[in-house]
C-alpha cells in the first residue's frame, strides 16, 4: 500500500520554496535554471492556467513589429493599421499570441506579414479586422505554416473567399502636335472580346473578400507647346493588388512635330499605340512610334516631299495601325487615326481607343478622320479644326494643321470592373460609376479609386 507524505513547505538546496502551502504556489528552480522532462513525458494543463510558455511583452505595439516566437502581444490600432512580420524561420510548436488592445482593429486592422512562410497553408498575408479579436497560432511546419489555434470571429484570414472579375483597361490617349496622338494601351478579358493590338483576351482576375485592390486611371497627354516639340504620352492606367499580378495599359504615344525646317520634325512616340509622325515640305518621311505588344497598333508615317505640303500620320489605334499622311501639289491629308475596339463589358457595346487624325496645310487640304472611339479629328486649312480625344476612351488627340495650329490634348483612359453582385462588397473609394446587367455589377472608374474585394 502506498504512503502518502503531507508537507507545508519544501525547499531546494539553495533555500528557495518550491512547494509553499501558504502562498499557494510550486516553484521549479531559479531564474536562468533549465527545465527538463524526460523523453516520452508529456507535460500536461488540465487547469486554467494561461499564458502557459509564452512571455507577454509589457510593451503595447502601436506600430510596425517583428515578432518572436514564445511572446505575447497586445496590438493597439487607435491611431493607424499595423503590420506584424512574422518570423522568417520557425520550429515546429513554436507559438505566438496576440490580441486587439483597444478593440479597434474593426477601423484600423491588422495585417500578418508571413515573411516567407505559409499561413494556414496559404501564401496570403491575412487580416484581422473584427474588434477585439485575440488570435493564438503555432507553427506546423512548411506545408500549412502558421496554424491559429484560436482566432475569434475571423472572417478573412489566409484562406480567404475567392471570385472572379472581368476586366477592361485602357490607358491615357496620346498628346498631338502636328501628327496624331496613339490610343491608349487596350487590355480586355471580358466575354473572349480581343485586347489592342490583335492580341487574345486575357484571363480573369481573382479577386479575395478583403483585399484593397487600387484603380490608376491614366490622364491623357498633353499637347506640344510647339511646333517643333512632339506631343506627350498619356498617362498609364491599372489594376493591382496584393494577391493579382499588376495589369497595367501603358497611355498613348505622342506625336510628332514640325517646324520651319526639316531637320526638326520628329516621329510619333511610342506607347499604348504609337503616336503619328511629323511632317514637313522637303524633307525626309517621319515614321509613327509603335504600339505595346496586345495592347495597340503604330502610328502612321508622316509625308515628307517637296511639294506645296505634306500630311502628317495619324495615331495608331487598339485594333488598326494609324493612316498615312498623302502629299502631292493639290491634295495633301493627314492620315487617319486608326480605329479603336468595342467592348460589351458594361452591357453594351461602346468602342474607345482611337487613335487621333493627323493634321495636314496647304492649298486645298481636307480634315482627316479620327478613328472610332474617341480620336480626335486632324485639322486641314479651310476645313473643321482638329480635336481633343474624348474623356475616358483613352482616344489620342488630332494633329494641327493649317490655320488651325493649336495641338490637343488625348482623351482620359477608364477602368472597368465586372463581378458578380453576389460578391460585390460595396466598399469602394473616387467614386466610380456602378451599374448591373444580369447577375453581375459593373465598376466604371473614371478616375483612380480603390475597391475593396
Amino acid at each position: 500500500m502506498a504512503s502518502i507524505i503531507k508537507v507545508d513547505t519544501i525547499q531546494d538546496q539553495d533555500g528557495n520554496n518550491i512547494i509553499n502551502e501558504n502562498a499557494n504556489t510550486i516553484t521549479i528552480g531559479a531564474s536562468g535554471d533549465t527545465i527538463s522532462i524526460p523523453s516520452g513525458a508529456t507535460l500536461a494543463n488540465s487547469g486554467t492556467a494561461t499564458g502557459f510558455g509564452i512571455s507577454w511583452q509589457s510593451d503595447i505595439k502601436t506600430s510596425a513589429f517583428t515578432a518572436v516566437a514564445g511572446e505575447g502581444y497586445w496590438i493597439n490600432t487607435t491611431s493607424a493599421a499595423i503590420t506584424m512580420t512574422l518570423p522568417a524561420s520557425a520550429s515546429v510548436g513554436d507559438q505566438i499570441i496576440f490580441t486587439d488592445y483597444a478593440r479597434t482593429w474593426g477601423t484600423n486592422a491588422l495585417t500578418i506579414n508571413r515573411n516567407g512562410l505559409n499561413y494556414q497553408g496559404g501564401t496570403d498575408n491575412p487580416v484581422y479586422d473584427t474588434d477585439g479579436q485575440s488570435v493564438n497560432i503555432v507553427y506546423s511546419g512548411a506545408t500549412q505554416g502558421w496554424i491559429p489555434n484560436s482566432d475569434d470571429d475571423v472572417v478573412n484570414e489566409g484562406a480567404l473567399p475567392t471570385y472572379s472579375a472581368d476586366f477592361l483597361v485602357i490607358g491615357g490617349g496620346g498628346g498631338s502636335c502636328f501628327g496624331g496622338g496613339g490610343a491608349g494601351g487596350y487590355r480586355n478579358s471580358y466575354n473572349s472580346e480581343t485586347s489592342g493590338g490583335g492580341g487574345s483576351s486575357e484571363s480573369s482576375l481573382t479577386l479575395k473578400q478583403s483585399i484593397v485592390y487600387t484603380i490608376t486611371v491614366g490622364a491623357g497627354g498633353a499637347s506640344a507647346a510647339s511646333g517643333s516639340e512632339q506631343g506627350s504620352n498619356g498617362g498609364d492606367s491599372s489594376i493591382s493588388g496584393s494577391n493579382i499580378t499588376t495589369i497595367t495599359s501603358a497611355g498613348g504615344g505622342g506625336s510628332g512635330g514640325n517646324i520651319t525646317s526639316p531637320v526638326n520634325v520628329t516621329p510619333g512616340l511610342d506607347g499604348g499605340s504609337g503616336g503619328g509622325g511629323g511632317a514637313f515640305v522637303g524633307g525626309s518621311n517621319f515614321p509613327g512610334g509603335s504600339g505595346t505588344a496586345n495592347q495597340g497598333f503604330g502610328g502612321g508615317i508622316g509625308r515628307n516631299i517637296d511639294s506645296p505640303a505634306a500630311g502628317a500620320g495619324g495615331g495608331g489605334g487598339a485594333s488598326a495601325v494609324g493612316g498615312d499622311g498623302t502629299s502631292s501639289p493639290v491634295a495633301e491629308t493627314g492620315g487617319v487615326g486608326g480605329n479603336g475596339l468595342a467592348s460589351s463589358i458594361t452591357g453594351s457595346s461602346v468602342t474607345r481607343a482611337g487613335g487621333g487624325g493627323g493634321g495636314s496645310g496647304g492649298p486645298q487640304t481636307a480634315s482627316s478622320a479620327g478613328g472610332s472611339g474617341g480620336g480626335g479629328q486632324g485639322a486641314g486649312t479651310n476645313n473643321t479644326a482638329n480635336q481633343n480625344g474624348t474623356a475616358n476612351t483613352g482616344g489620342g488627340g488630332g494633329g494641327a494643321g493649317g490655320t488651325f495650329n493649336i495641338a490637343r490634348v488625348g482623351g482620359s483612359g477608364v477602368v472597368i470592373l465586372r463581378l458578380p453582385t453576389a460578391s460585390y462588397s460595396g466598399t469602394t473609394t473616387g467614386s466610380p460609376t456602378v451599374s448591373t446587367d444580369g447577375s453581375d455589377t459593373i465598376l466604371t472608374f473614371t478616375g483612380s479609386g480603390t475597391y475593396t474585394g
